[in-house]
């Protein structure tokens, strides 16, 4: 292979977005070709690259860039199934969001500046992807974090993205310090930062600190992909344009510390412990995201929760000791999760609002998006993963996973001994999963229904058709409009990029299908062992009979009984009895304040007493910010009283003692010759008095 190709994948990226921040504002129409043309390229070269490549292939290629007096660092490239197939993901996932952005964010006049970050971040993923060194897979790694604190922040005079991309950038980097250091143990345990040496080592049990360095390194990776505990940075991170959200969550930020834990798997196998606190963290992460998503109403915000638990499957695969289930999740996960989120910002546009709740009061919404309603039903159906699309085969595999797990039969692939992966986490994964299929279902399902087919969108569609009619007789007509999101639940808004008054442009409604293709299908590759299997460890991705008929009965009875609320929520409403929580009454947007309607939420009925907890995150955010963020700013306080009134008065004290001096001195330069002879005769008596004394 020539190795030109593989270095233009990240390079051609980086090239576009510099060309873009130099060009953009002074031609304007040179920034979208500059913002497509490069990524998509790169999408097609990382194909090209995968397909050369072919099946159980392996490629290392290094040039030592500077020797460090220890292991050295190289410029390396490390290519293999995992690699190629991830580049893919990413270049796609890359290539339709910037097309799509070119229509949402068409009036943005930061666009030029938007466009060359989403390329600098799709680069810097790209270099994670391909890095066969590990110093230099930190520098995609931290590129990727500054990128996304300045797109989350894109629409930095709204105090909401402002807060929060300086918390996406703050919590990912408290992961990323010990995750630093736990790059330096390894590399000084296994005496080199290449990757290939650090996986030898492994295998040859000459890594010295193995648990501390696998703990080190999740540190980080609970960071970078939103893990228990620090995951809360993820659903905030909202308040970013809906593109931005789709890149993060499903091909880039997120998928990479997975995609680390994935590549030194080896390591990780040396370290029961580190693999049991790696089930802990997953089942925690995923119970309390799927809890949470169901007493969501910010449409983006179920989302985000979302993509937390679908993470956790992945962590949870690899706490299994199952890379290649991981891995296939991921892809999967990445396919339908950036459908969902343009197909949401698809909705959005056309409701002007992100509330779920907002949205069920809305007279034919899913007819006036009808690329958005079905593609997102699609990839709700993956989500959930019921067959035969892509979520069910690669959910079953994270299950069959775990399950082996459990039973002492770890799927470890030659990676190391089954013995290494604890049935206790083969366990805890494999329970915290079945509920989470089942949460999951529940989720999705009430996302469709109230968002899509609430009754109250069909009596407000009657009232608008009766208003029509008025209007033509003379009658002053009434406004109708979304209302407002429910006044107690976490809301991320976003500026409107768009008129919601027009109809959804050709460049936000195609990549959307090209979304769906995947979605649908890539989940049968695992089918056959000659198929994807071939392109990673070789190892089975056929979903076991018990698991699939457990998890996909699960998603079934989470679709029933959100279907069975909903029903029961709506039919109350229909009778004038009130919900079980009088907190269901929404503001109207357009009305007086006192006006309030009654949502039917089936998550309501569902959660009952944890409803209140789940919507607000079970107040994880809140013990974070009395137990870190209060202590700290009162430091700060303390730091800034002792700056300013203590060291600044001992500075100020100086310089007005010397002033004070100065002016005492001045006071005896008169310029007058008899006074300095007066003085001076004076001072030559006083001394010879002295002397004679």
């Amino acid at each position: 292979m020539n190795l030109a190709l593989p270095a233009l994948v990240p390079a051609l990226p980086a090239l576009g977005a510099a060309a873009t921040l130099a060009v953009g504002k002074k031609a304007p129409g040179l920034a979208r070709p500059l913002a497509i043309v490069p990524v998509a390229v790169s999408a097609v070269l990382a194909l090209v690259v995968a397909l050369q490549l072919g099946t159980g292939q392996a490629l290392d290629a290094a040039t030592r860039l500077t020797p460090t007096g220890g292991p050295d660092i190289a410029l390396a490239l490390h290519l293999d199934g995992f690699s190629s197939l991830i580049s893919v993901l990413v270049g796609l996932v890359a290539t339709c969001v910037q097309v799509y952005s070119t229509a949402y964010l068409r009036k943005d006049p930061r666009y030029p500046s938007y466009a060359a970050l989403v390329s600098l971040f799709t680069a810097a993923m790209f270099l994670v992807v391909y890095s066969g060194d590990l110093i230099v897979l930190l520098v995609g790694w931290e590129v990727m974090g500054i990128c996304s604190y300045f797109l989350i922040g894109h629409h930095w005079e709204t105090e909401d993205a402002r807060s929060a991309s300086l918390k996406a950038f703050l919590v990912t980097k408290l992961g990323d310090v010990p995750f630093l250091f736990g790059i330096f143990l390894l590399g000084a345990d296994a005496g080199s930062f290449r990757i290939p040496d650090v996986l030898a080592a492994a295998t040859d049990g000459r890594l010295g600190h193995p648990t501390l360095i696998a703990l080190l390194l999740l540190a980080g990776v609970a960071g970078k992909s939103a893990q228990f505990p620090l995951h809360t940075w993820l659903p905030d991170a909202m308040a970013g344009p809906t593109p931005v959200s789709a890149l993060i969550h499903a091909a880039t930020m997120v998928a990479a510390g997975i995609y680390l834990v994935a590549r030194l798997l080896p390591v990780f196998l040396l370290s029961g412990a580190a693999l049991v606190v790696l089930a802990v963290m997953a089942a925690v992460t995923m119970i309390g995201s799927a809890l949470c998503a169901l007493a969501q109403d910010d449409l983006k915000r179920v989302l985000a929760y979302s993509t937390v638990g679908q993470l956790g499957y992945m962590a949870g695969a690899l706490a299994a000791g199952d890379r290649e289930a991981s891995v296939f999740h991921l892809v999967s996960h990445g396919a339908f999760k950036a459908l969902l989120f343009l197909a949401a910002g698809v909705v959005i546009h056309a409701a002007h609002t992100n509330s779920i709740s907002a949205m069920s009061r809305i007279p034919g919404l899913r007819k006036r998006v009808p690329d958005a309603y079905w593609t997102m039903g699609i990839a709700l159906v993956a989500l959930v993963g019921l067959p035969p699309f892509s979520g069910f085969f690669s959910k079953e595999a994270v299950l069959t996973a775990a399950e082996h797990a459990a039973n002492g039969e770890a799927l470890t692939n030659g990676l190391g001994p089954a013995s290494a992966v604890p049935e206790a986490a083969g366990w805890i994964v494999l329970i915290s999963a079945g509920l989470t299929a089942l949460l999951t279902a529940a989720y999705a399902t009430r996302l469709f229904l109230v968002g899509f087919h609430s009754p109250q969108a069909e009596g407000a569609q009657a009232a608008a058709a009766s208003q029509t009619a008025a209007s033509q007789v003379g009658a002053a007509p009434t406004v109708a409009s979304a209302a407002g999101h429910e006044a107690d639940a976490p809301y991320s808004p976003e500026l409107d990029e768009a008129d919601p008054a027009t109809a959804e442009p050709p460049a936000m409604r195609w990549p959307l299908w090209v979304l769906a293709i995947p979605t649908m299908g890539f989940g049968v590759a695992g089918l056959r062992s000659d198929w994807l299997p071939a392109l990673l460890d070789g190892g089975s991705l056929r979903p076991s009979a018990v698991t699939a008929v457990i998890g996909t009965g699960l998603a079934v009875v989470g679709v029933l009984a959100a279907y069975g609320a909903w029903r029961s929520a709506t039919a109350r409403l229909a009778t004038g009895r009130p919900a079980p929580a009088d907190a269901g009454r929404v503001p109207e947007q357009a009305g007086a304040p006192a006006a309030e309607v009654i949502v039917a939420d089936p998550g309501r009925t569902l959660l009952g007493p944890l409803f209140g907890p789940a919507r607000h995150g079970f107040g994880v955010d809140r013990l974070y910010h009395a137990v870190f963020v209060r202590p700290v700013t009162a430091a700060a306080r303390l730091v800034r009283f002792l700056d300013r009134e203590v060291v600044e008065t001992y500075v100020r004290g100086s310089g007005v003692g010397a002033n004070l001096l100065g002016r005492a001195v001045r006071l005896a330069q008169t310029g007058n010759a008899q006074t300095y002879l007066s003085a001076l005769l004076a001072g030559v008596v006083l001394l010879a008095v002295l002397v004679a004394v």
